[in-house]
Order: structure tokens, then sequence, then C-alpha cells
């Protein structure tokens, strides 16, 4: 009975979902374009020139807040996925 009610719920909430996280993983999941490398180009150069320049000193409180939370976030997913890859919290197994 038990299996029963397994097997229904799996039904339910995972196999339903199957085709959705199929069309998001294809369109997600594909190597960039051209198109988006040279937008990344773009971008890298006007951060460059926005360095260089001194706009980052003339941002409002609002911008750099947010700035600050993204760069945390970036951050805290690259630790979160360095341990992942160690496969423990400190030190790498030699």
């Amino acid at each position: 009975m038990a299996l029963m009610r397994m097997a229904t719920a799996w039904e339910r909430f995972v196999l339903k979902d199957l085709p959705t996280v199929g069309r998001y993983a294809r369109v997600e999941l594909t190597p960039p374009g051209p198109g988006e490398l040279v937008g990344v180009v773009k971008g890298v150069g006007g951060l460059v020139k926005d360095t260089l320049t001194f706009r980052w000193a003339t941002v409002t409180v609002k911008e750099a807040t947010v700035n600050a939370i993204v760069l945390a976030e970036i951050a805290g997913w690259f630790f979160i996925g360095e341990c992942i890859g160690k496969g423990s919290i400190i030190g790498y197994k030699v």
C-alpha cells in the first residue's frame, strides 16, 4: 500500500515537471553563441573604462548596496562550489 502511494506521489509531483525541466535545461545548458561572447567582451571593456575613469566613485548608495549584495552572492556561490569540489570544508585530500 505504501509503495502504491509513493508511486502516485512520484507521478504527481516529479513526472509532471519533467517536460518543463527539459525545456529549461535545453535553453540554459547550451553553450553561448558568438553574439553572447561579443556582449561579454563589451561589458568587460566598459567595466575597465569605468574603473579607469573613477565612475565607481560617483555611484549612489543604492547602486553600491546592490553591487555589494551581488558580489557577496557570487563570492558565496564560488566558495560553496569550491567546498563541493573539494569534498570537505577544510583543505584538500592529498
